[in-house]
């Protein structure tokens, strides 16, 4: 059923999906450009078409009655972003102790113009030892789907100097505050 509404939700709006990709059964995702509160219904429904299951982190103060239950329900992971909680090894050892796990970020971590992007993402993955797909959505092509696929190497400059390559050229909803700069 998600999935129908989702396609007609792309459909309705002109998006298409530019992928057929085979997502393993752990992976960590990264999707950018991250500028609108827009940017989570294009992805969910990106997940719901492409049919994965996929957890995200998302604020703890969105864990209110009724809409708290519906981010769990749809695999919303609450932070808790002043506390020093160690989210990073929490999600390791969730990756290991999962037979599937798929963890969707967004590492610019808001919808704002950040100066470079988080790279817990990267830490978790290398940790992990699990691949980071790289999902794009531009808005002006009212396209999203995957660009690539990496293994972290240890080598953070470069692994991350190569994601920054794939992401420079996308359009966000609200482009002057999409900066594609990693690091």
């Amino acid at each position: 059923m998600l999935k129908l509404i989702s396609k007609i939700i792309f459909w309705l709006n002109g998006w298409t999906v530019t992928d057929s990709f085979k997502f393993p059964k752990k992976c960590v995702i990264i999707a950018a450009p991250h500028t609108s509160n827009w940017d989570f219904l294009i992805g969910r429904c990106y997940g719901y078409i492409t049919g994965i299951s996929v957890n995200y982190f998302i604020k703890s103060s969105f864990f209110v009655p009724i809409f708290g239950m519906f981010f769990r329900l749809n695999g919303g992971i609450p932070v808790f972003r002043y506390s020093n909680n160690n989210l990073v090894d929490i999600t390791v050892k969730r990756f290991k102790s999962s037979e599937r796990f798929i963890l969707g970020l967004s590492p610019e971590g808001t919808r704002s113009r950040v100066k470079k992007w988080k790279t817990g993402f990267y830490h978790i993955a290398l940790k992990a030892r699990v691949p980071i797909v790289l999902v794009a959505m531009d808005y002006k092509y009212k396209t999203v789907g995957v660009i690539d696929s990496i293994f972290p190497t240890g080598d953070i400059d470069s692994d991350m100097r190569i994601i920054e390559k794939q992401f420079k050229d996308l359009n966000g909803k609200i482009s002057s505050n999409y900066n594609p700069r990693i690091m």
